[in-house]
């Protein structure tokens, strides 16, 4: 069970979620504050 979480935490961490926006082709600005609202919004509730 501890993989498991290891493999979510790691593929729902904001930096993350910031690369991958970044490989789709956002703008730097962009995935930045997408990744960051979604760290605020949805990462510290669920993985916390």
């Amino acid at each position: 069970m501890t993989q498991i979480r290891a493999k979510l935490q790691h593929r729902l961490n904001p930096l993350h979620i910031y690369c991958r926006l970044r490989n789709l082709g956002l703008a730097h600005r962009t995935a930045r504050v997408v990744s960051t609202c979604y760290e605020k919004i949805v990462y510290r509730l669920v993985l916390a």
